[in-house]
This record gives structure tokens, sequence and C-alpha cells, in this order.
């Protein structure tokens, strides 16, 4: 990457919070026109009817976005009870509709029994491939095929509210990368007997950022790449969880120059497959490394930045 296309030589995450009716690619372009770099990628996809927290990862941190430790999500889900459709959303084409009435209590039965580790099909209109072709153009053709159910991890699933008499509510759901949280509500309306629909989803965390790190959209568009420097966060702030070693100068310029450094006489004992943050004895990240049973401290990232 040359400076002329990354002025600032900027590096690390800036979060937005995606506003309704945007697609992250929207987000993506004007961020990038603001940070005047073309290097710049995003932490998972927001569907246009999304909102919430949309990690950007700005010039050599988007080589980072599969190495971060903490790929959880979060969501905060309207619902409503007694509807289906093509989308499992409120804003696809409605295929059923049922007035039967549902308690709290047996409410609550629905939702508790979607927590922990469950399998999940995912939905057709979703970016899910199979034979090569992404779910949703099948869709769009008319077409439904079989799919395989997938493992996803639910954390936690919360119900913050309910009216019964409108059937319609707000989940807390705390799940694992790849879940599909109208599938989710899909699912408990089935169990229920009556259907549901997603009415609305906003992303309260994300790779370990919440909404309390992010900036909005509209103010992004009026800065500069100094402005935005302003803003990042520091790629090491993505390991903040890994074991931390310190170099000295000669085992500095090793790692940089991606030679694998011998564990036994550094008198490091970490078991094999930990991952370490890696820092100089000035305090500056290098970046990460794994413990190698038969190579030792092996790079896994990079923090190059010239």
């Amino acid at each position: 990457m040359s400076r002329i296309d990354n002025p600032n030589n900027l590096c690390g995450v800036i979060c937005i919070n995606k506003p309704r009716d945007f697609t992250s690619f929207d987000v993506i372009a004007i961020t990038r026109r603001a940070a005047g770099t073309r290097k710049i990628g995003h932490g998972g996809t927001l569907d246009p009817m999304a909102t919430g927290v949309l990690p950007v990862f700005i010039g050599r941190a988007a080589k980072t976005a599969d190495l971060i430790p903490s790929l959880d999500k979060r969501y905060v889900a309207g619902f409503k009870l007694g509807l289906t459709s093509e989308t499992e959303d409120i804003w696809g084409k409605l295929l059923t509709e049922n007035d039967k009435s549902v308690s709290r209590d047996e409410l609550m039965t629905a939702v508790n029994s979607m927590q922990g580790n469950i399998m999940q099909i995912p939905p057709m209109y979703s970016a899910v491939k199979v034979g090569g072709k992404k779910l949703y153009e099948l869709a769009r053709q008319g077409i439904e095929i079989e799919r395989e159910a997938r493992p996803i991890t639910v954390h936690s699933i919360e119900l913050l509210s309910y009216d019964e008499k409108e059937r319609t509510g707000v989940l807390d759901i705390h799940c694992s990368k790849g879940t599909y949280i109208r599938t989710i509500i899909s699912d408990i309306g089935a169990k229920l007997g009556t259907g549901a629909v997603m009415t609305s989803l906003q992303r309260t965390l994300s790779n370990g950022f919440t909404l309390d790190d992010c900036t909005e959209l509209e103010a992004v568009r009026s800065m500069t790449p100094d402005d935005i420097e302003k803003l990042i966060i520091p790629t090491e702030r993505l390991f903040s969880g890994y074991e931390k070693i310190t170099l000295n100068a000669k085992q500095r310029k090793m790692f940089m120059n991606g030679v694998v450094l011998d564990t036994a006489r550094m008198n490091l004992s970490y078991p094999e497959n930990t991952d370490i943050s890696v820092y100089d004895e000035d305090g500056t990240f290098l970046g990460t490394a794994v413990i190698d049973a038969e190579k030792g401290i092996r790079i896994k990232y990079l923090n190059v930045l010239n």
C-alpha cells in the first residue's frame, strides 16, 4: 500500500453505528472516502434494515478480521407472533397468519429452549452458499432447496418485554458467529404453533466492540483522514485477551524478519497453540504469534506499518 493511497498510514479499527436502510457496503464506501484509503473491510455484514455495531478495519488492520479471538455477536431484536414470511422477518412476503393467544409463561418456555448449543437451518434468504450459489439468489428465482442444519451457540437469550395482547416483544440474544436471529425467532414461533417474524434488529456487540465504541455514520461523512485517525482503535486492543510477551532488541529483529523464536531459550512454557501478543521493550505492539511445539513462537499476524 502506498502512502498516496493511505496518506496518514492509518491502521486500526473504527466502529460505526450503522443506521437503518444503509448496506454494510454503503458504510465502507463512506468511510473509505473519509479515510482516503481503499484498504478497508468490515467485521460482519448487517442487513439494510438492521442497525448497530459495524467494526470497520482500516489499512493493514484489515488482515486481522479473521484472527480476532472474540467473534461472538449480541443483538436486541423485536418480534411479532402470529405471522410467517418468506424471509422470516416483517419485510418479506407474508405467508400465514394465526390469531392464537400466547401467555408470557408459554413464550418463556419456547424462548428458553433456544439457549445453548443447538442446530440451526439457515434461511433461504441468506448468503450461505450451496453448490456455489448463494441461497438468496435461488430464493429470488422461486427455488427452495434442502439445507443442512449447522451448529450454533446461543450463550444467552432474554425476553426484555412482551405485550400479550399485541403478541409483540423484544429479545436480547448473545450468540456465536453465523447465527441467524430471524431464524431463532421463526423457530420460537414454530414451537408455539403460531409462527413469528422479526420486526427489528440492532447489533450491540461485534468482535468485542459495543455501541459505546461507535461513531455515527453521518459524522463520518464530513471527516478527513486526520479526523478518522483520532477515532481509530489500535489493532492491539483486538488481542487484549492474549498472553503478552516482551522481546529484547535482538529478538525483536528476528521476530520482525520472520524468524521462529525458541521458547526454551526464552524460558517460556505456554501450552501448545497458545495465542500471544508480542511487544518490544518500548511497549510497542509488534503483532501476534502462536506457540508451536515443533517450531517455537510462530508469527500469526505482524503489525508492520511501514
